[in-house]
């Protein structure tokens, strides 16, 4: 029989020694310049825009940029930068935007040889899926609960 403690430590031990061992501050910095930099560039993006149709609200101006920022997560996916740029960056890059179009490419990418419909359309969201129920599902409780304090 298998001791399980024994088993647990030899894991453990494996798995700290495959672990990364950059300290917490320096992934906090990491995280901070990319995030920055990301904001930035929609900002660069948001001003170059801005030039050239002034007369854009500030709504469609933001989706314009949200637009920007996803074809250019989906482009460096496709073409295996992301995976450095987030290794890099680790949280700074998968929380803003950028993070979801990844997420989605990153499944509709793998799964393509599987075909259009079973793959591609089947497994896109197979790691986003979970955040976009959950996301729905949270903020309608939201919802009801403000409306139920502003009937108050």
């Amino acid at each position: 029989m298998i001791d399980k403690q024994a088993r647990n430590e030899e894991y453990i031990a494996y798995v700290e020694k495959k672990s990364p061992k950059a300290g917490w501050a320096i992934s906090l910095f990491h995280a901070f310049l990319m995030g920055a930099t990301i904001c930035c560039l929609g900002q660069m993006f948001s001003d170059i825009i801005r030039s050239f149709f002034p007369m854009l609200d500030l709504l469609t101006l933001g989706s314009w940029i949200n637009v920007i920022v996803i074809t250019l997560t989906i482009l460096l996916t496709a073409f295996g930068c992301f995976d450095r740029i987030a290794k890099f960056g680790g949280a700074g890059t998968f929380i803003p935007i950028s993070g979801f179009a990844n997420s989605i490419a990153s499944c509709a990418i793998e799964f393509k040889k599987e075909g259009l419909v079973f793959g591609v359309g089947a497994k896109m969201f197979y790691v986003a899926g979970p955040v976009l129920v959950n996301g729905v599902a949270y903020s309608l409780i939201v919802g009801i609960v403000y409306f139920i304090i502003g009937l108050l």
